[in-house]
């Protein structure tokens, strides 16, 4: 947390910028992972699988259902 605190402000709210000072982009393989963790609201994300950087795969639980 110590580290974020002292992260410039662009860096604090989790935006970072190019060396041409515009906003970067998010890669549309995370901006779609962004909007399943949106759409899902609550759950759980059991496996996330990551390759050169990239969400390639998520496995969701979306209930847990107790048969004893």
């Amino acid at each position: 947390m110590r580290e974020r605190e002292k992260a410039p402000d662009s860096r604090r709210n989790g935006g970072e910028q190019n060396r041409s000072g515009g906003d970067v982009s998010l890669h549309p393989a995370w901006a779609a992972f962004v909007r399943h963790c949106e759409e899902l609201g609550h759950g759980e994300i059991e496996k996330l699988k990551i390759q050169d950087g990239l969400p390639i795969l998520a496995e969701v639980s979306r209930r847990k259902i107790k048969f004893s």
